[in-house]
């Protein structure tokens, strides 16, 4: 009765060896969710700013307004009737 019980008691850890620690095993699962929700996390910040530069793309496409305000902004740009000031702060 006793070899049995042994037997039946390896059989049992042989069985469960790969539930705790195996492939597949509730740790594995858990660093899975984990990375799952960090890339969803990523994924979502990533989402916004290609909606946003796909936005861009149609303003810059689509009208002249968004590429003057471009010009005037990052070229310093103006009209043939307009003056720039430039102020300076010390």
């Amino acid at each position: 009765m006793k070899i049995l019980s042994i037997i039946l008691l390896s059989l049992l850890v042989l069985i469960q060896y790969p539930l705790w620690f195996g492939k597949g095993s509730w740790y594995d699962v858990f660093k899975l969710k984990q990375e799952f929700n960090n890339q969803a996390k990523i994924n979502s910040v990533l989402s916004k700013e290609n909606f946003a530069l796909k936005a861009e793309v149609s303003d810059l496409t689509n009208g002249t307004d968004a590429i003057e305000e471009r010009a005037r902004h990052e070229l310093g740009m103006v009209k043939d009737d307009e003056y720039f000031f430039q102020v300076l702060n010390k």
